[in-house]
């Protein structure tokens, strides 16, 4: 497992120049960075930047970010999907992230999961021709997202293993699922071949590992024993310096 700085806000504050908290990362001694959205980004100056420093980019999302589970979006979310993948192929980014928008009250719940994974089908077979992964996150609906479709590890995993497709996996963010409630052993048992990447913060507050009630000791005790060796986003808000809240995470996770 490596660590990947989620530069949307770690080293922001430090550095208001995108590209220099890339150079950031690589002198605080990581191997990958993120981000979310892409169309605001300096792309060209972003690819620069990773080339000189040799740092991955580990992820970004796919946009427009579009919905799943109304078919009247698909059109418009496989156009997202298709100039992400350039802009992925561009940038070098490994992984593309999808989700899957909100829940529709007036549609059943199954027509929607239905919706979602016939969406889905269609845009990883774009990925494989592009040879880049794309990665389903759910996201918590109890803090910052309430009205997603998709809250549930279970219901991503269901999804991702009806596509059938080696270029669509989960992301698996350990913030979101414990926000929900979930056990990471409980929900990951037997299907974790089916998870693509990971993200972290703590809870409450998604600030930094160490600072908050999760034990982090535990859950990276999981990953080991799944046997997972890629990246592991620092999806969290800093609470105080970058550099200061890198060495709480750090400690916490023994990464």
């Amino acid at each position: 497992m490596y660590l990947a700085a989620c530069i949307e806000w770690l080293f922001a504050a430090e550095h208001p120049s995108f590209p220099d908290r890339i150079h950031a990362a690589k002198a605080a001694g990581l191997k990958a960075v993120e981000f979310h959205l892409w169309r605001d980004k300096p792309l060209d100056d972003v690819r620069r930047a990773l080339d000189e420093t040799g740092v991955r980019l580990a992820s970004m999302v796919v946009e427009p970010r579009r919905s799943l589970v109304d078919p009247a979006q698909h059109d418009e979310f496989l156009a997202a999907v298709r100039d992400s993948l350039r802009a992925a192929e561009q940038t070098g980014a490994q992984a593309l992230v999808v989700a899957s928008g909100f829940t529709r009250p007036e549609v059943s719940r199954q027509e929607q999961h239905e919706a979602a994974v016939s969406a889905l089908k269609r845009a990883a077979a774009l990925a494989e021709q592009a040879g880049i992964p794309l990665v389903l996150e759910p996201l918590n609906t109890r803090v910052e997202h309430p009205g997603m479709f998709l809250d549930s590890t279970a219901e991503g995993l269901d999804m991702v293993e009806e596509v059938g497709s080696p270029n669509l996996r989960l992301l698996y963010d350990m913030y979101h699922s414990t926000v929900m409630g979930e056990d990471p052993a409980q929900v990951l048992a037997g299907r974790f071949h089916l998870v693509g990447h990971v993200q972290v913060a703590d809870v409450p507050g998604r600030h930094q590992p160490g600072s908050g009630t999760v034990d982090w000791g535990h859950y990276i005790g999981i990953l080991r024993e799944l046997g997972y060796t890629g990246a592991v986003g620092l999806e969290y808000k800093p609470q105080g310096p970058s550099l200061e809240t890198l060495a709480t995470a750090r400690a916490a996770l023994g990464l």
